[in-house]
C-alpha cells in the first residue's frame, strides 16, 4: 500500500520555556506541521483505498464517497498521480454520444505492484525452475491445485446462497474480498427488445495478490476462471485481467439461465483447458 513517511510529533516545552516555543527552541507554530502531514497521509490512504475499490472512479464520485470537497479530493489525487500509484483513464460516458470521455482514476501498475507480496519474486523464480525441470504441465498443475484449495473454502458460502446466480456471484465476491481481491459485483439487466436471457453480473476484482505471477504464467488466470464457473454453476467469460493490462479483472457471468451443479476440481487439470469451454477466450 502506498504510504507517506510518518512524521513524529515534537513534545511541548516544559515549565519555564519561553511562550510560543517547543523544546529545542522551535516556534510553536511548527507543532501543527506534523499533525497536518499525518492527516494528509491518512486522507491519501483513504483516497487510494477508494480508488482501488471503486475504480475507475471520478473525482466527484470520490468526493461523494469520502465526504470531501472537489478541491480537496483533487489535491490528493494529484499527489497520488505524481507518486505514480494512480493514473487517469478516459472512459466514454454511457449514452453521451461523441462527447469527450470522462476522467476516471484507477490504480497504476506501480500502485498494484506496491500492494503485492514481497515473496512473489521468489515464487516466480521457483515456478520458472519448476517449468524447466518438470515442464509446463507441472506449472499448470500447481495453479489448478492452488485454486482448488480456494474453491473448497468458498463452496459452502456460495452453495448457501441458493440457486440464484446473482446471489451466488455476490457470495463469491464477498469471499474473494476477504482474501484481498477487493471484489464487487454489478448487475446488468437486459432491456427490451433484448431477451432477459442476456442479463448478467459483472464480477470485478480491483486487486490481484498474485498479479506478477499471473502476468508471467497466464494459467493462473485460466484456473481461477474455471473455479468461478464451477462455483456459480454457469459458463463464464473473462473480459479483462490486471495481468494483461486491464485496470480491473472483470468476469462476465450470465444470469438468464439456472445454475447447474458442477463437480469441484479434483486437484488436476484437464488435458487442455482451452477445450473445456469458451470462457477462457479473454476479450480486449
Amino acid at each position: 500500500m502506498y504510504s507517506m513517511t510518518n512524521t513524529t510529533s515534537v513534545p511541548l516545552a516544559g515549565q519555564g520555556a519561553p511562550a510560543g516555543t517547543l523544546r529545542g527552541g522551535k516556534p510553536a507554530a511548527l507543532a501543527s506541521v506534523p499533525a497536518a502531514a499525518d492527516a494528509d497521509e491518512r486522507t491519501r490512504d483513504r483516497v487510494l483505498s477508494a480508488v482501488l475499490e471503486h475504480g475507475p472512479v471520478s473525482a466527484a464520485e470520490l468526493g461523494d464517497l469520502l465526504g470531501f470537497t472537489p478541491a480537496a479530493v483533487r489535491r490528493h489525487l494529484d499527489h497520488l498521480s505524481r507518486a505514480g500509484v494512480i493514473e487517469v483513464k478516459r472512459v466514454a460516458r454511457a449514452g453521451a454520444g461523441a462527447g469527450r470521455p470522462a476522467r476516471r482514476y484507477v490504480l497504476s501498475s506501480q500502485g498494484q505492484s506496491s500492494l503485492g507480496d514481497d515473496y512473489l519474486n521468489i515464487a516466480s523464480l521457483a515456478l520458472k525452475q519448476l517449468g524447466v525441470m518438470a515442464g509446463d504441465e507441472a506449472v499448470r498443475q500447481f495453479a489448478v491445485e492452488r485454486f482448488a484449495e480456494m474453491e473448497r473454502r468458498y463452496a459452502p458460502e456460495v452453495e448457501a446462497a441458493g440457486t440464484d446466480i446473482t446471489a451466488r456471484a455476490q457470495a463469491l465476491s464477498a469471499a474473494l474480498s476477504r482474501d484481498g481481491f477487493v471484489a464487487s459485483t454489478a448487475s446488468i439487466e437486459a432491456k427490451a427488445p433484448l431477451p432477459a436471457a442476456l442479463s448478467s453480473v459483472q464480477l470485478c476484482q480491483g486487486h490481484c495478490p498474485i498479479q506478477q505471477l499471473a502476468t508471467q504464467f497466464p494459467v493462473f488466470c485460466d484456473a481461477e476462471t474455471e473455479m468461478f464457473s464451477r462455483l456459480v454453476g454457469v459458463d463464464v467469460r473473462r473480459l479483462s485481467t490486471l495481468a494483461r493490462g486491464g485496470h480491473v479483472c472483470t468476469t462476465h457471468i450470465p444470469t438468464g439461465r439456472p445454475a447447474v451443479t458442477v463437480a469441484p476440481a479434483a486437484g488436476h487439470a484437464p488435458d487442455n483447458l482451452d477445450e473445456v469451454s469458451n470462457h477462457l477466450q479473454e476479450r480486449p
